[in-house]
């Protein structure tokens, strides 16, 4: 029974699948880190702007 199981299962597909989604979270994870600094740097400048006159 649990061979019938197996060969049901494309291993190769699940697993390309799976890196798949990995690449696209670490990508989504890197537009969101330099999303963040460039929101910073931006508030930083607005700031020293309004300082300086």
């Amino acid at each position: 029974m649990k061979n019938s199981l197996l060969l049901l299962v494309d291993w190769g597909m699940g697993a390309m699948i799976i890196g798949v989604f990995a690449v696209v979270c670490i990508a989504m994870v890197l537009i969101v880190y330099s999303m963040s600094r460039n929101g910073k740097s931006a508030t930083n400048q607005e700031e020293d702007d309004t300082k300086n006159g």
